[in-house]
């Protein structure tokens, strides 16, 4: 009878040790080390602020690149068409969006008029209700003022977002040197990755040596699926925003929600990138709209939101983001 052999292969990584840091030293260290990094972070200021953006730049487009190397290309080309492809993709997006989110804005802002008038018509017939029961409120003279301004204000915003404004291209300029250095660091990066790695292998606690415990590679799994997830989270929440306003629209509920499904959508699906108050600030412009044609309509669509929230709590975050950060 053949005993079985339970010791492990020749070859294979040993089990690290633990390592057991006595709890006087934590207690002491951790205080210090954050007040370091403060000190460091104030110090360093903007420049921190663009290693670490260039930092996660890289992580994000490092799996492109060792995509792209798999095609037997040399790293630097693969970073540099991985660049290409990114900043030839980025424009044509732009182009493509920026048509349909102008020509709404126009419509925007030549149905302001209207849609004051009905804010006007309704403030006139809760007046009137005031008014025959006796009620001594005057919401009238300076609400229409607050209207009038509220107008103006709309009318000049949108003509903003139709044309570049010179305020704009101001800030553009200014932010161009940062994201020039953003751009020369993250390639940097992207280049000396490996090395990179082998340097945070160096300095970071050994694991157990199979892939599934490497530091480098999961802290970039991790930031590159969060990236991933989210991106994709806001697609579907912006698109079904937009669906969901083009329906209501259809069906008679929010007429203009045809009209505006659109930038609605987008909007919402941006705002989704926010944490915590980002569906608060989407949900806010078709809302107000709809208040100012009908309080009944805003409901309507107040609860079309609050239905998003829960399917967006319920179904589609938890799948989102429980595949791609796995």
């Amino acid at each position: 009878m053949v005993e079985e052999d339970d010791s492990p292969p020749t070859g294979s990584p040993a089990p690290a040790a633990p390592v057991v840091i006595a709890r006087w030293v934590q207690l002491v260290m951790l205080p210090l080390g954050v007040l370091a990094l403060y000190a460091l972070a104030h110090a360093a200021g903007v420049v921190l602020l663009l290693f670490v953006v260039a930092a996660v730049v890289a992580l994000i487009l490092n799996p492109l690149v060792s995509l792209v190397q798999r095609a037997r290309m040399p790293r630097t080309l693969a970073v540099i068409a991985v660049y290409a492809v990114f900043f030839t993709a980025l424009p044509v997006a732009g182009f493509l969006l920026s048509g349909p989110v102008a020509a709404q804005a126009t419509t925007f802002a030549n149905d302001v008029p209207g849609l004051v008038g009905d804010a006007s018509g309704s403030l006139d017939d809760l007046q009137g209700f005031f008014d025959d029961k006796g009620i001594d409120l005057q919401i009238k003279g300076q609400t229409d003022s607050a209207l009038a301004t509220l107008q103006d204000r709309v009318i000049e915003g949108s003509g903003e977002i139709v044309a570049i404004t010179g305020e704009l291209l101001r800030t553009l300029v200014e932010l161009s040197f940062y994201m020039i250095l953003v751009l020369v660091l993250s390639i940097y990066m992207l280049i000396y990755a490996p090395r990179i790695g082998m340097l945070v292998r160096g300095v970071m606690p050994p694991g157990d040596g199979t892939p599934q415990d490497d530091f480098p590679t999961r802290v970039q799994r991790a930031v590159s699926g969060y990236v991933r997830g989210q991106l994709l989270f806001s697609l579907i929440m912006g698109t079904s925003a937009g669906a969901a306003l083009w329906l209501f629209g259809v069906l008679g509920i929010f007429p203009d929600g045809r009209t505006y499904a659109f930038a609605f959508g987008l909007f919402f699906g941006l705002m989704e990138l926010i944490p915590y108050v980002g569906p608060l600030l989407g949900a806010l412009p078709p809302i107000i709209v709809a208040l100012v044609q009908d309080p009944l309509t805003a409901v309507w669509v107040a609860l079309l939101f609050v239905a998003l929230q829960q399917l967006e709590g319920h179904v589609v975050a938890p799948n989102v983001f429980g595949r791609s950060c796995a």
